[in-house]
């Protein structure tokens, strides 16, 4: 019976069937196979079980939040900031990608999202100073993995409610590796435009600087009162998306004032289809994983690690290598949601910080979105930027293989992940 469910889930990923589909529907066929109606009359109580957690409230409300600040003009006072300070160095709009993605991934906390935006603004404006148009969207979407690192982050809300870890906790642990990543793409940048003679701009005036950096400050106000609320105790992560979401409409509306009334209707619809996508996509995989469960399919993958080694940084590489395989062909939201039930066991068992895998877990799988032939961000980001997807593959690999590099590190280097939560005492 296992059999039939991998054929038929690799099937239905063959031949183009939306994820969220692919899980629902292959679990269906195989209550029918396997002759268990109890199962299938309980399905749809299970569905919403796996939606009915307060933890994934602030799914919507960080969404809301996101559609908020880019309607309200943040966007580009962050990118106009960056450009200030950087953009006179060779390959300043290079470097202004990163430190934007930076920017926007404490506002936005979603890397599909955020690559969508910044190949809007960003690859446009590289390809007129002259950088080539492949290496400004594949720049854009790779920076754009900072995301779900630096807090808020939507994927370590779904983690951290998989597996009862503190999401707070893991919103702190996100600091020290996305700063790290953000450093490695400045290097590797560095690099290539000495090599490649990147261009530069004109150096602002110190005038130009301060006035950019009063004008950005309300900008600053959202990811500013998200981390001191929780740091403080003033709020949840849960109910800092609701505050970051009022701050958001204040500031977009009489701070900037570019937030109209207008466009409040296409805001709330985009958040609904995108709140839509996410948890229904939660409710299949829940289902799913449940079929997983009852086929003990949980045990299985323990007794191979386990027969392997019974040292942690065997099992942690292991984990690395069988999740980037994943991420190559499977959803990042949704190896999530499948996996983290199947490997949390094997976490109590080999000691291992539940907020340290979060991290390692949920960066890995947002690797993921740089990878072929599955890697969603690819797609995204070849259809906004009119990049030819053979030609974005070739040129996200050297900035992929960085990022598993820094995913290797952070692995083994425990206190760069738990330095923060551990001095808060989360």
């Amino acid at each position: 019976m296992t059999i039939l469910v991998i054929f038929l889930f690799i099937f239905f990923l063959l031949i183009g069937i939306p994820i969220s589909l692919v899980l629902g529907m292959t679990t269906v066929v195989y209550f029918f196979t396997a002759g268990n109606f109890v199962l299938m009359d309980s399905t749809p109580q299970r569905l919403f079980s796996g939606l009915d957690n307060f933890g994934l409230l602030a799914i919507p409300l960080f969404m809301l939040t996101g559609e908020l600040m880019n309607g309200g003009g943040i966007t580009s006072r962050l990118v106009i900031f960056a450009r200030v300070l950087v953009g006179h160095v060779r390959g300043g709009l290079a470097y202004v990608t990163v430190i934007a993605n930076m920017f926007l991934a404490s506002i936005l906390g979603s890397a599909n999202a955020q690559a969508a935006m910044m190949s809007k603004v960003m690859v446009p404006e590289m390809e007129k100073e002259g950088y080539k148009r492949e290496f400004s969207a594949a720049l854009t979407l790779a920076s754009s993995i900072v995301a779900p690192i630096i807090p808020p982050s939507m994927i370590f809300i779904i983690y951290g409610t998989l597996s009862g870890t503190s999401i707070g906790g893991l919103f702190m642990a996100g600091i020290i590796p996305g700063i790290i990543f953000g450093i490695g793409f400045t290097a590797l940048i560095a690099f290539l435009g000495y090599k490649y003679n990147f261009p530069r701009s004109e150096r602002a005036s110190a005038k130009v600087i301060w006035q950019s950096a009063i004008n950005v400050l309300p900008a600053m106000l959202v990811p500013v009162i998200i981390t001191v609320g929780i740091l403080t105790g003033a709020f949840t992560a849960t109910e800092s998306a609701a505050v970051a979401c009022f701050i958001a409409f204040i500031v977009g509306k009489f701070f900037y004032k570019e937030l109209d009334w207008r466009k409040l209707p296409t805001i709330l619809v985009n958040t609904v289809i995108s709140t839509a996508t996410v948890t229904f996509l939660i409710a299949m995989a829940n289902i799913f994983g449940w079929m997983i469960a009852f086929e003990q399919i949980p045990q299985l993958i323990a007794k191979s690690m386990l027969s392997v080694s019974e040292s942690p940084f065997v099992f942690l590489f292991l984990v690395n290598i069988f999740l980037l395989l994943i991420g190559t062909v499977l959803d990042g939201i949704a190896a999530l949601i499948i996996l983290v039930p199947v490997l949390m066991p094997l976490v109590t068992h080999f000691q291992i910080d539940p907020i340290h895998f979060g991290v390692i877990i949920c960066i890995n799988l947002t690797i993921g979105l740089l990878t072929p032939p599955v890697g969603t961000g690819l797609f995204i980001v070849s259809s906004i930027a009119e990049v030819r997807f053979e030609k974005l593959v070739r040129a996200t690999m050297p900035l992929l293989l960085l990022g598993i590099a820094i995913l290797f590190i952070i692995t083994y280097w425990q206190d760069a992940v738990l330095f923060i939560p551990r001095l808060l005492g989360l």
